[in-house]
């Protein structure tokens, strides 16, 4: 009886002595499910993560839901892209929740914008120019060099929450870099033969993908950011695509197809629907996965445009 019982006191007593929070896992509420992805890259075993966002929602408007809220208030983490992207929906939840260490400036509170190059940063803002962003274009996410960026940013926030579990996140941020590279260096020689090709898009959301991997935007399908296209843009991006021989019209899962297929029916341009999120379409289940899918499809779409 006493050699059963030595073994059974043994391990309550290490239980016993084991910090409560170091037996659960760090409860993570993201944005969007790119930071998602990345953030079970980095926790590993050690976090819960949820995102609000879909993968093919459009992350400036996602509608404010009693279940987020519920969520927010019992998570350890918030990550969120910052600067304004989700400026319309982001703070009534964080108010509504009441949850302190998730607020900007507490220690569950991740900024993944924090050291990132920003791109398009305005010099005077003005309600003219449409839905400018104040501090700069916010889709830094689709540039693979910054997904290191965020990840540093993601690992310093679980390490404020779990510093005991330091080794195992500088371990797995070791090498969620390391993969990061080797892709990198697979998409840029996917991507070297279109390099400094022209492309049209819908929306200026791509320009950390285009500086990365050396594509040119020679029109937006919008006239101002977030104002519809005209009949009169339109015309000019017909133009545009036939002067300069574009081959590809690039589109977000989120907006309707329409305009971009009637441009392409006047041009032969071909319309292609890239993936602006982890998760958009079916098999996008990593932030990896997410290049793979958009570097293949351009790639492809290059190949197979009309002359």
């Amino acid at each position: 009886m006493k050699r059963f019982l030595w073994p059974v006191l043994l391990a309550l007593l290490v239980i016993s002595a084991t910090p409560a929070h170091a037996q659960k896992k760090v409860k993570v509420v993201t944005t969007l499910t790119d930071l998602k992805s990345i953030t079970e890259l980095i926790g590993g075993d050690k976090v819960d993560v949820t995102s609000i966002a879909t993968g093919y929602q459009n992350p400036h408007f996602v509608d404010p839901k009693p279940s987020y809220i519920v969520k927010l208030s019992r998570a350890d983490m918030f990550v969120t892209i910052g600067l304004d992207l989700e400026i319309g929906w982001v703070p009534p939840l964080l108010n509504s929740a009441r949850n302190e260490k998730i607020l900007k400036g507490g220690v569950g509170y991740v900024d993944t914008s924090a050291n990132i190059p920003l791109l398009q940063v305005p010099i005077s803002v003005s309600r003219e120019q449409g839905d400018i962003h104040i501090y700069g274009n916010p889709h830094y996410w689709l540039d693979p060099e910054n997904g290191k960026i965020i990840a540093q940013n993601i690992y310093e926030g679980l390490l404020r929450l779990r510093p005991e579990a330091q080794g195992y996140f500088t371990a797995n941020l070791k090498k969620f870099n390391d993969r990061l590279d080797a892709k990198n260096a697979e998409w840029e020689a996917q991507m070297q033969p279109i390099k400094g090709a022209d492309i049209v898009t819908y929306h200026d959301q791509w320009p950390y993908f285009e500086h990365h991997f050396g594509l040119n935007n020679a029109a937006y399908m919008e006239p101002k950011p977030g104002i519809p296209p005209t009949p009169s843009q339109l015309a000019k991006v017909i133009k545009i695509i036939q002067q300069r021989h574009v081959k590809v019209i690039v589109v977000a899962p989120y907006y309707r197809p329409n305009a971009a297929n009637l441009v392409a029916r006047r041009t032969n341009a071909k319309v292609v629907k890239l993936a602006s999120s982890v998760e958009a379409f079916k098999g996008i289940n990593t932030y990896f996965d997410l290049f793979d899918y958009n570097v293949k499809l351009l790639v492809d779409a290059f190949g197979s445009a009309a002359p």
